[in-house]
């Protein structure tokens, strides 16, 4: 039996611009429009791109005790993250991870006053939900009245602040809660696509005429989901599922990151998450394999699980892709892979692309400067 694909609140404008739609984590999503992967790709990185990202899951977390320390500390008991020094109206990058040392999924959490606002992966929504619902002293709310734009390129603070002016002010990763149309919007400084921009959170029945106001300006266009993994993939991102998944560390996806020095062997609250004992070990002494970025020599991409070889002929694989493809930006294909963490920069590795070995270049990640407003 087909599976019923659910749609956002602005599927209707999508089709009405010509995009492509397809199937993506449950949703029906555009992956293109007319202007095609590559222009789309290039006006976001020059002007201001606009993503309907409305399919990720929105959760608030509330304390039960009515103190946000309390409901920090609980949510630090399945996410790999230092939740409790985050101040409020900052947002923060996390990990969920199993009791084997493995990513259940990646998300963003941002400290709105009494409460915590998370964004989560739409694959991974539901599962993640049901891990915060087991979580003692706090309550969970997921969000369903409203819908998730996200603005990225170097105009996009110069397009939203003609809507919500208060945005000039914000820094990289602030998240602040403001007032458009009589609406309260939930928008945060941050994105996937290594350049400026925003992510906000709009009441459904503001939806469209919020996209709208937005693309009635000359800077901005509608960017589909083919774009969104080239400039996420250029600013070294990883993506859940290809990049990191249950079987892969944090150290081993190059997140070590993220898990903070109070959350690490030593800090002052240790531990306390999933795997701890795989994950901190780890990022002391450094994973055997670890996410890097690998150039390929002429113009052929690399896509998701060519395998790689230290060996021009013979040999064993040492890793394989798991996100690759052409990079507009960079005129050429990049990739990323799960490789050795001795090979150093600059090394020739090869790709095994139908039956024959192409020379690939391991390359610092990211492929681009990001331009986030610091």
């Amino acid at each position: 039996m087909a599976q019923t694909l659910r749609q956002t609140g602005l599927h209707d404008l999508h089709v009405a611009q010509g995009a492509r739609m397809v199937p993506f984590a449950g949703w029906e999503m555009p992956v293109q429009y007319p202007m095609g992967v590559m222009a789309e790709h290039l006006h976001t990185r020059e002007k201001a791109g606009l993503f309907d990202v409305s399919h990720m899951g929105q959760v608030l977390v509330h304390p039960q005790s009515g103190n946000l320390a309390d409901a920090a500390l609980a949510l630090e008991g399945v996410i790999a993250a230092d939740i409790l020094s985050l101040p409020e109206g900052r947002q923060r990058y996390g990990l969920f991870t199993n009791d084997a040392g493995g990513i259940l999924d990646d998300l963003m959490f941002a400290n709105r006053g009494d409460h915590y606002l998370l964004v989560v992966n739409a694959a991974c929504a539901d599962q993640d939900i049901a891990i915060l619902q087991a979580v003692p002293g706090v309550e969970i709310t997921a969000v369903t009245d409203r819908g998730l734009l996200a603005l990225q390129g170097p105009l996009a603070v110069e397009v939203l602040s003609r809507l919500v002016p208060e945005v000039a002010e914000m820094r990289f990763m602030d998240s602040r809660a403001l007032t458009w149309n009589h609406a309260e919007l939930w928008i945060s400084r941050s994105g996937y696509t290594g350049e400026d921009g925003f992510e906000i959170s709009i009441p459904d029945a503001l939806l469209v005429e919020f996209a709208q106001a937005l693309l009635s300006c000359a800077e901005v266009a509608l960017i589909g989901l083919g774009a969104r993994d080239s400039l996420r993939l250029e600013a070294g991102m990883p993506l859940y599922g290809h990049d990191m998944d249950a079987t892969v560390s944090p150290a081993a996806a190059g997140l070590g990151w993220a898990v903070s020095k109070a959350r690490r062997t030593g800090g002052s609250r240790e531990g306390g998450f999933p795997g701890a004992s795989v994950v901190l070990p780890e990022l002391a002494t450094g994973a055997e394999t670890v996410r890097r970025g690998l150039r390929p020599q002429g113009r052929a991409p690399i896509r998701e699980g060519v395998e790689i070889f230290a060996l021009p002929e013979g040999g064993t694989p040492i890793g394989s892709v798991s996100s690759g493809g052409f990079g507009p930006s960079i005129g050429g294909p990049v990739a990323m892979a799960r490789i050795p963490a001795e090979i150093e920069e600059g090394a020739t590795l090869y790709a095994e692309l139908r039956g024959k070995r192409l020379p690939v270049t391991v390359t610092p990640l990211p492929f681009i400067t990001p331009s986030y407003k610091r």
